[in-house]
């Protein structure tokens, strides 16, 4: 089994494989999983700090793999109309709703309480899963630039 304890925000060559990873298990820190080449691999990152899609997982042994969002059950909710778009974000937002925010639209975990709020407000409303990637929140990540020798140059989390 690989183990990976460190995380890469980028590198420059190709990751050597992929883990797709649906929201949830994003926020976990000790992951037990499958490749996406069949490979059995044990993450141990640092609580409070979950996986980002396109980041990259360190192996002991140097395997360099890619985190990968998978298609989940989500609402897309969109309008042109910027003002029912804002009346919605700010209900989603008072009710401390994990919201993925787009240009006119947005997109949530499945709820029909939510939905019918989105509907009430006019949005369209399309129940097609996807990847969810919601905002992180007003205080963000911080990130330290490094580099790593010749072989790659990278940007680690500062955890």
């Amino acid at each position: 089994m690989l183990h990976a304890y460190k995380r890469l925000e980028h590198i420059h060559e190709t990751a050597g494989d992929r883990v797709t990873m649906d929201y949830d298990t994003r926020q976990k820190a000790r992951i037990k999983m499958i490749t996406d080449k069949g490979k059995e691999l044990g993450i141990f990152l640092q609580r409070g700090h979950p996986l980002q899609i396109g980041e990259i997982l360190v192996t002991e042994c140097g395997t360099l793999i890619e985190i990968v969002g998978a298609n989940e059950p989500v609402i897309t909710a969109s309008t042109d109309d910027w003002l029912a778009f804002s009346q919605v974000c700010y209900h989603l937002g008072n009710r401390h709703t994990k919201v993925q925010i787009g240009e006119r639209w947005l997109r949530f975990k499945v709820d029909h309480v939510l939905q019918e709020l989105a509907e009430n407000y006019g949005l369209l409303v399309d129940a097609k899963p996807a990847v969810f990637e919601p905002e992180s929140g007003a205080y963000g990540k911080g990130d330290t630039h490094c580099h790593d020798g010749d072989r790659k140059h990278v940007h680690e989390h500062a955890n």
